[in-house]
């Protein structure tokens, strides 16, 4: 290929392949976690239970994903990625399916909890893929266009989900994503190749040293704090965003399918472009500017009392695009922290404290939150508050990652790139 053909062509046709997989590898883990946000006004009556103990389903996954990835980390550069990506996909798969037949509050919490023993270490190995096979310079392309997921499950899960869960009951958008997730997995094992370059890299630490090693770096230590603070503002305002909408904000059930999917169109259209704008004028750039734009929604977004239908969707629309901003250009700038021998280590420790971090945020806001006997939710400005000063404080973190990368990009570490087969 020569020179001229490789500027115009910026991803190979395998890479554009898993570019597309991953992509809808985390529209189906995403969509898993993120559909128990508009059952939960369904699920809090029909199972009898209060914001709390559902904050606590919402926890269970984060807390079992942030464990389960923390166990896998010491193991994650010893195996082809592909190999990994295919066993926790299975097991994942499984617990959705035990969400789908779980009858009662007990036993969905359990299946919560296997489901995110298996889930939370798939986003850790796709990053990973990412990280060998991407360039840096184009990795912002890459993330913009996998976060695409998040606004794809709001598009077409979320409000399928809900219709399915209002025509049926809330166990039918897991049988959605149990389906819909194995034909993805038939794809991944026949179509993947094998993503081993790393094993090439020799290292004579056994897992459990690759494990403490990962948490003894302090550059890595700086990274993981920045993304405990991350995974704040999620994990707090998405667990009571159905409730919310319905509750204080007047919208009717019929009506939250159209708002998931504007804000996801919104999404899907802006996501390719923030990504190749981070690569353009700077990642921590896009990512300040989505920080202002968060800040400045959730402050006006969490007060809300009821709310026209119109201008509730403006609103989500700005503050998701915000939030979009953030996720894209952190998660391209934290790629670069870990040098290619620690990736998955590295990748799975960074996805365990997101989780646990989220699992905490989820936690709190079960507790802040509370349900009065009228069916209004008290506590969201609070709420609203703590997001926001968790924000601030991740700004001044992120700048911290963007200048640690700039060091080591004007020191040429390269990352891996996996030649494509001829």
């Amino acid at each position: 290929m020569s020179i001229e053909q490789t500027k115009e062509k910026l991803f190979s046709g395998y890479q554009v392949f898993v570019i597309a997989i991953l992509s809808i590898l985390q529209f189906c883990i995403i969509l898993d976690f993120m559909v128990l946000s508009p059952l939960g006004a369904i699920l809090m009556p029909q199972l009898h239970i209060t914001t709390a103990q559902f904050g606590w389903v919402v926890s269970a996954y984060a807390f079992s994903a942030g464990a389960s990835g923390l166990l896998a980390a010491g193991f994650a550069d010893k195996f082809d990625r592909k190999k990994m990506l295919l066993f926790f996909y299975t097991g994942f798969l499984i617990g959705t399916v035990l969400c789908a037949i779980a009858p009662d509050y007990p036993l969905l919490l359990a299946a919560r909890i296997v489901t995110g023993i298996f889930g939370g270490v798939i986003g850790s190995v796709s990053f990973a893929i990412i990280t060998d096979l991407f360039k840096f310079e184009t990795r912002g392309r890459v993330m913009g266009f996998v976060q695409m997921s998040f606004a794809a499950s709001q598009v077409l899960g979320l409000p399928i989900g809900l219709v399915l869960a209002n025509q049926f009951d809330w166990h039918a958008p897991f049988w959605m994503i149990a389906i819909f997730g194995i034909a993805v997995g038939v794809l991944i094992f026949i179509y993947m190749r094998p993503i081993d370059a790393h094993l090439k890299l020799k290292s004579e630490r056994n897992a459990f040293q690759h494990l403490i090693k990962t948490f003894s770096m302090s550059d890595y230590l700086k990274a993981f704090f920045c993304t405990s603070l991350l995974a704040t503002g999620g994990f707090m305002l998405m667990p009571f965003g159905s409730a919310f909408s319905t509750n204080n904000l007047g919208l009717t059930m019929d009506q939250l399918p159209l708002v998931y999917g504007i804000t996801g169109v919104f999404s899907i259209a802006t996501g390719p472009f923030i990504g190749k704008l981070s690569d353009k004028i700077g990642k921590f750039k896009v990512f300040v500017w989505g920080s202002i734009v968060a800040i400045i929604m959730v402050a006006i977004y969490t007060p809300l009392g009821v709310t026209p239908l119109w201008v509730l969707i403006a609103i989500s629309v700005v503050m998701f695009t915000g939030v979009s901003s953030r996720m894209i250009s952190s998660s391209a700038l934290v790629s670069a922290i870990p040098a290619p021998q620690d990736r998955g280590a590295f990748m799975s420790v960074n996805a365990s404290v997101q989780q646990i971090s989220g699992g905490i945020a989820s936690a709190i806001a079960g507790i802040i939150v509370v349900q009065r006997p009228d069916g209004l939710l008290d506590g969201y400005p609070l709420l609203g508050y703590v997001v926001i000063g968790s924000m601030i404080i991740t700004i001044a973190m992120m700048y911290w990652i963007d200048q640690h990368v700039k060091a080591i990009i004007k020191r040429d570490v390269k990352p891996i790139v996996v030649p494509e087969a001829a």
